[in-house]
């Protein structure tokens, strides 16, 4: 058997003491005074563990939280106007086979007056009034466009006119023949399917 200063060592008190009161019935004896206080103290085992508490963790704010949950929204900027707000063009339309026969400057020259007449008729349009204001008159949005020839650049205008599109069709004198078309200055968002099947003028 071990000897009690070596369950003391191993052990603690309250092992001794507590293998004394099993054995003292037995053997006949009394509990020595010594022991009597160890008796009372709680067996290591009997302890109060403190619960596990896991470590505070870092708190997100709201805008946090929402940015996980929530996918951030694609952009929708095209890159061919401002990301916010529609920005005003005017469309300008020229004949291919005019392009292709006649002087550029003669060409261009047609554009001009198109694009200035449309202007010009339709001048207290609200839109036009924006368009030529004077903080916006540095930096005015143009579309130059193509058609094949004469049919097509009438087709266009007959459609652009049973739409309600605001335009002007050039018609060059004396010759009598259209050359080109201008519309007036529209928010790009009204006018761009009228257009989209056409080519830029190169």
């Amino acid at each position: 058997m071990y000897s009690s200063n070596t369950l003391k060592k191993h052990y603690g008190f309250s092992c001794v003491a507590r293998a004394a009161l099993l054995l003292a019935p037995a053997m006949g004896t009394l509990l020595p005074a010594r022991f009597a206080s160890c008796a009372r103290r709680p067996y290591p085992t009997q302890l109060r563990r403190r619960p596990f508490r896991p470590p505070p963790t870092r708190s997100m704010s709201v805008s946090q939280e929402s940015a996980l949950r929530e996918p951030a929204p694609a952009s929708t900027d095209d890159g061919d106007g401002p990301a916010k707000g529609d920005v005003m063009v005017q469309y300008v339309v020229l004949r291919r086979d005019l392009i292709d026969t006649w002087p550029l400057g003669s060409v261009v020259t047609q554009g001009c007056h198109a694009a200035v007449a449309a202007v010009w008729s339709h001048r207290q349009h609200p839109d036009v009034l924006v368009y030529c204001s004077d903080d916006k008159l540095d930096s005015m949005h143009k579309v130059t466009l193509e058609v094949k020839g004469e049919t097509q650049l009438r087709n266009l205008s007959e459609k652009l006119k049973s739409e309600g599109v605001d335009h002007k069709l050039w018609i060059e004198q004396p010759e009598n023949f259209p050359t080109c078309l201008a519309t007036r200055p529209y928010p790009k968002s009204q006018l761009a399917s009228f257009f989209k099947k056409l080519k830029l003028c190169k």
